[in-house]
C-alpha cells in the first residue's frame, strides 16, 4: 500500500485506518481523537498529563514479524505517532459478551468500583499479560504505578494481575496478530511524511538524512520523539505548536549497539528499553529509571529527549555524567562529540545549534574496582520528579586513597552540575568518613538551590550533603562485603 505524502495510518479494530488531517490539527491527542468516535468511549481523561492512566491504551508494533505491545498514556500521543502502528483500546480487548482473561479477573476479585479507572487498568494490564508470564509482585507493581484508583485500592487489583496473567500472553488477539502483521506490512513507513494545514507544518522523517535536512531546512522547529514534556504544551497550556519534526519513525535513533568498551544508546531509544539494558550494565542508571514516571511514560520518553530538555532536575543527566557518557549531536555539517558534563550549558540550554539533533549517546561499559551509584529525592517514590538526586563515581586505591571521583547533582542548580570542590577536595584522600564530612560542607559553598514547591532551600542543602553521606556509607558496606 503507498502512502501519501501527507497521510498516516494505523490499525484499529483490525482496519487500515487513515487520516489526511484535512479536518484535524496534526497535534490532536491519540485521546481526544479516541473520545471522537462513536465506538471508542471507554478511554477517559483524567489528568491530561500522564499520571492517572485513565487513558492508557496498547501500541502494537511490528518487530522481526512479530507484534510487541507497550501501554501508553495516549494523552501524551499525536496522531502522527502511530502511524505504521496498531492502536489497542480497552474496546479491542474484550466486551462483556466475550471478556478477556484480564477482565474477567478484576471481576472476579471485585477490582471495579466507580468504574472512571477500569479502562485504563485493563489496558495496562493487558499489556502486562501480553510481556509477563506469571509475574513477580515488583513487575506487577511497576506495570500498575501509572494508574491512579481513587476508590478500589490496589489489593484486589494487584490479585487480579496475579490471577490472569499465567497464560503465556495466549489470547484471541493471539489468533488475528498474523492479520496484524500483514496490515502493517502494508503500511509504508519508508518515506517521509509532511503535514501542512493553514496553521502547522508537521514532519515525520524516515531516516537521519531526512531528519538533519529538515532541522537545517527549519531550525525553529520542535524536535520530538515521544513528546512526553512537549505535549503539555498542548494538553495544559493549549499552546499552538505551528512546526514539529517528529523523529519516532527513524529506525537508526533507535538503535542499541553493544560493543566491548561501551554501549550507544540511539536518541530515540525508550526509556523502558534503556531500564532494561542497563540491569545488568549499568545498574546506577538502572537504579534511577526504576523511579522515573511509570511504565506508560517510559514506553515514550526517549534518553535522547531527556538528556536534550537539560532541566535542572532531568533524572538521566546526573547519572550520564557519573558514567562520563557522550553526547553525539548530527546535522547537514556533520558530527560533533561533548561529554556529558559539558553538554549542558545553563538553565534549558545545551551546547546544540540550531540545525542539529541528538544522534546518540555513548556509555562507557562499568570499569571493574568503580563503583557507581545514583540516588532521588521526590516527594513520593513512584511517578514524581526529582527534588534533588545525584549520580556519583568513585575509584580508589588499594589503600583506600581516592583517585577519581564524580558527584553531579540535579535539583541544586539551573543546570545539572558536578560538585567540583568537594570532588577536588576529596581526590587524592582517605575515602573515610572524616573526609567525606568536610567534602560535605564545601556543597554548600558551591551550590545556591532555589525554594520552590517541592522543597526549601535549606532542605535542599541538607539532602545534597546527606546523599554524599549515603554514597560513603554504601561504599564502604561493599568493600566489607568484598573483603
Amino acid at each position: 500500500m503507498s502512502n501519501k505524502n501527507s497521510t498516516i495510518s494505523f490499525i484499529l479494530d483490525g482496519k487500515i485506518v487513515e487520516i489526511d488531517f484535512h479536518d484535524i490539527k496534526p497535534t490532536t491527542t491519540v485521546l481526544n481523537y479516541l473520545r471522537e468516535l462513536p465506538n471508542h468511549k471507554g478511554v477517559k481523561e483524567g489528568c491530561a498529563e500522564g499520571d492517572c492512566g485513565a487513558c492508557t491504551t496498547v501500541l502494537g508494533e511490528l518487530k522481526d514479524g512479530k507484534i510487541s505491545y507497550k501501554a501508553v498514556d495516549s494523552c501524551l500521543i499525536f496522531l502522527p505517532m502511530i502511524h505504521g502502528k496498531q492502536l489497542i483500546t480497552v474496546e479491542c480487548i474484550g466486551n462483556s459478551d466475550n471478556m478477556h482473561v484480564v477482565q474477567q479477573a478484576m471481576v472476579d476479585t471485585d477490582g471495579s468500583q466507580c468504574g472512571y479507572c477500569t479502562p485504563g487498568f485493563i489496558t495496562s494490564l493487558f499489556a502486562l499479560y501480553k510481556n509477563h508470564n506469571e509475574p513477580s509482585r515488583e513487575i506487577i507493581d511497576d506495570a500498575l504505578t501509572g494508574n491512579l484508583c481513587r476508590c478500589t485500592g490496589y489489593r484486589s487489583i494487584v490479585e487480579a494481575a496475579a490471577k490472569s496473567c499465567v497464560h503465556n500472553g495466549k489470547d484471541d488477539i493471539t489468533v488475528s496478530e498474523s492479520k496484524v502483521v500483514e496490515l502493517i506490512s502494508k503500511i509504508d513507513c519508508s518515506n517521509q511524511i509532511s503535514i501542512k494545514t493553514s496553521i502547522q507544518e508537521y514532519f515525520l522523517p524516515a531516516t537521519i538524512q531526512e531528519a538533519v535536512q529538515l532541522k537545517s531546512d527549519h531550525p525553529d522547529a520542535i524536535v520530538i520523539n515521544g513528546a512526553t514534556d512537549i505535549a503539555l504544551k498542548v494538553t495544559k497550556q493549549n499552546q499552538l505548536l505551528e512546526k514539529i519534526i517528529d523523529l519516532s519513525m527513524v529506525v537508526d535513533l533507535n538503535q542499541i549497539i553493544e560493543e566491548d568498551e561501551h554501549i550507544t544508546f540511539g536518541a530515540g531509544v525508550s526509556l523502558e528499553d534503556v531500564k532494561t539494558v542497563s540491569q545488568q550494565n549499568f545498574p546506577a542508571m538502572y537504579d534511577m529509571l526504576a523511579v522515573f514516571g511509570s511504565v506508560q511514560i517510559r514506553n515514550l520518553a526517549t534518553l535522547g529527549g531527556n538528556v536534550a530538555s537539560a532541566s535542572p532536575i532531568g533524572d538521566t543527566p546526573p547519572v550520564l555524567m557519573a558514567y562520563d557518557a557522550t553526547i553525539v549531536l548530527t546535522s547537514v555539517d556533520g558530527q560533533r562529540e561533548f561529554k556529558m558534563d559539558d553538554f549542558i550549558t545553563g538553565y534549558h540550554e545545551t551546547q546544540m545549534m540550531d540545525n542539529e539533533i541528538i544522534k546518540e549517546i555513548r556509555i562507557p561499559r562499568q570499569l571493574d574496582g568503580v563503583n557507581y551509584k545514583s540516588y532521588k529525592i521526590s516527594k513520593r517514590k513512584d511517578l514524581d520528579i526529582s527534588t534533588v538526586s545525584i549520580g556519583a563515581r568513585l575509584k580508589t586505591n588499594s589503600e583506600n586513597i581516592v583517585e577519581e571521583i564524580c558527584l553531579a547533582y540535579g535539583g541544586m542548580a539551573a543546570l545539572t552540575k558536578s560538585a567540583k570542590k568537594a570532588e577536588s577536595y576529596l581526590t587524592g584522600k582517605e575515602w573515610s568518613r572524616e573526609n567525606v564530612e568536610e567534602a560535605m560542607n564545601l556543597i554548600d559553598e558551591e551550590f545556591t538551590p532555589i525554594s520552590d514547591a517541592r522543597s526549601g532551600a535549606d532542605a535542599r542543602r541538607v539532602m545534597a550533603r546527606n546523599l554524599l553521606l549515603k554514597f560513603w556509607t554504601e561504599t564502604c558496606q561493599l568493600s566489607v562485603v568484598n573483603e
